[in-house]
């Protein structure tokens, strides 16, 4: 009785889009636990798809189908969307096209162009991304960072009104091309030379497309304006340009902050009061990855780019300006001991090691180590620098949204970030199964609904009738992250199925191969 009731408080249990033709394959779930994406408990219930979408959830009785998936003491999800992700070049060339680190976290939409980066062409990368196929969906942003780059390149200074002008026009240019709204990195060069002033221009145009705008903020720390004028900054971001406003991959970063998170909640809850949209994604780790130029340089030293820095390097006295100011940078990150290198093409052999070990083998101060290899190179480096604490007092709040900032890289190439292979399971394993710290349905509802709502998505996120076909199905007593950080190269475990606009890209637990995701844009009226 309560799944024939189950179809009436869904309506249209049995719904046909307009204009799906007869021919078009059918598949049906049955008897999965059916958790629609929104919050809500779940309910056994089948779930009958059609072409790429979803036709009907309910009890469907003996609806006939093509294909029929017994999902009986599985979960049925919506796909997952990851809003911060660098899985974009990976997944534009052909031996990752098929985005099977991704698929075997249940991700069916990653946000590509983060932390102001990207290409300014977006119809270009669109084709790129398309040339091969890929296997999950890629929504585009335009990167501010690449935006500024284009016009100035890493000057520090304003932009003048001709320059600004020039910038807004690249903006809109990406609008048009489909994005989904306007991506920052202030932490990072350009970005960080650019005033708040800027940006809230910028964002002005993404407001007419029903944009959103995402940051890497300008400190989530100690290193400039401090942590919370940052994240004041961001917030301002949406109010002037009346937009949604993401704190993306929000944290406190470092001792120096740690307890931090209670005070951003507090910031984002007046700001929302206040009628601001406000939101933040993060991952599910104490660790975070940058280079180790950002997290230790200053960033007058790298205005004008690397040439520029490696002439004050040579230079003494600014060097020692430089020094210092990396002194301060290292106990920020809380210490060389905290700091892992995953990777560095002028010596591999350094991967995946601290940088406490090394400078120790060498019988070298830390900074000086990391000097010497800046001078040589550019490592990136993943960096331990949160309390447990302030993760789950952000991960619990109704307006966070799980991503992962995960690249896509050949099995075996460096150490990167687990999360890479790991965020969205963890979260499953880690803060749901093991924690406690956040229930499955809030958990999904921030992998899929709220996403979706956040950035306008009309058609994913939830499992509905009408909806695009976006689905996970997994055993969630066997979710979890194999990947470590000095092992990282594992997929996580526990998809059973995962379907991508209505075909299967895991099928019984094995990648199919299939490469059916879209680059979707976003357009002028929210559809995908």
């Amino acid at each position: 009785m309560m799944r024939r009731v189950m179809c009436l408080v869904l309506s249209l249990c049995v719904f046909s889009a307009v204009g799906i033709a007869a021919q078009e394959r059918t598949i049906l779930i049955r008897n999965g636990r059916v958790m629609d994406g929104a919050g809500n408990p779940w309910v056994y219930a089948d779930v009958l798809i059609r072409g790429d979408r979803i036709e009907a959830v309910g009890d469907l009785g003996d609806v006939p189908a093509d294909e029929v998936i017994d999902a009986t003491g599985l979960y049925v999800t919506p796909g997952f969307i990851d809003t911060h992700s660098h899985a974009g070049p990976g997944l534009a060339s052909p031996g990752l096209s098929h985005g099977e680190p991704l698929l075997a976290m249940g991700l069916t939409t990653i946000f590509a162009n983060p932390d102001g980066g990207g290409t300014t062409d977006l119809g270009a990368q669109r084709g790129t991304l398309l040339k091969d196929g890929i296997g999950v969906n890629v929504a585009q942003l335009i990167g501010h960072g690449s935006v500024r780059g284009a016009v100035m390149g890493s000057e520090d200074r304003a932009a003048t009104p001709a320059e600004l002008d020039r910038m807004r026009s690249l903006v809109r240019a990406g609008m048009e091309q489909g994005a989904w709204g306007l991506s920052s990195g202030t932490f990072y060069v350009p970005g960080n030379y650019a005033p708040p002033e800027e940006i809230e221009e910028l964002a002005k145009e993404v407001a007419p497309f029903g944009g959103s705008y995402t940051s890497h903020y300008r400190d989530e720390s100690t290193y400039s304006v401090g942590l919370i004028a940052a994240v004041d900054e961001v917030i301002n971001v949406g109010r002037v340009a009346g937009i949604p406003a993401v704190l993306t991959h929000v944290k406190a970063l470092g001792p120096f902050v740690w307890g931090y998170g209670a005070a951003i909640v507090q910031r984002v809850e007046r700001a929302r009061a206040e009628g601001v949209q406000v939101f933040a994604d993060q991952y599910p780790y104490t660790a975070s990855a940058t280079g180790l130029e950002p997290a230790l340089l200053p960033r007058w030293a790298q205005a004008g780019g690397r040439d520029s820095l490696l002439s004050r390097m040579d230079d003494p006295v600014t060097m020692a300006r430089i020094r210092g100011e990396m002194v301060e940078g290292l106990a920020r990150r809380g210490g060389a001991n905290r700091i892992q290198f995953r990777r560095y093409r002028a010596d591999e052999s350094i991967e995946g090691r601290l940088l406490s070990d090394l400078a120790a083998e060498r019988g070298q101060d830390p900074i000086d180590t990391s000097i010497g290899l800046i001078r040589a190179g550019s490592p990136s480096i993943v960096s331990f620098n949160m309390s447990d604490a302030d993760v789950e007092t952000l991960m619990v709040q109704p307006w966070t949204m799980t991503s992962s900032d995960g690249d896509l890289v050949p099995m075996g190439e460096g150490v990167p970030h687990p999360r890479t292979y790991g965020a969205f399971a963890r979260k499953i394993r880690l803060y749901v199964n093991e924690k406690h710290t956040v229930n499955l349905e809030n958990a999904i509802r921030s992998m899929t609904s709220l996403p979706a709502q956040v950035f306008g998505m009309k058609d994913r996120g939830m499992l509905r009738p009408g909806m695009i076909a976006d689905i996970a199905v997994f055993d969630l007593a066997a979710v979890r992250d194999v990947a470590e950080f000095t092992d990282p190269h594992h997929y996580s475990e526990g998809m059973v199925h995962v379907f991508v606009n209505g075909e299967a890209a895991i099928k019984d637990g094995a990648f199919t191969g299939a490469r059916a995701g879209r680059v979707l844009q976003k357009g002028t009226r929210g559809i995908s």
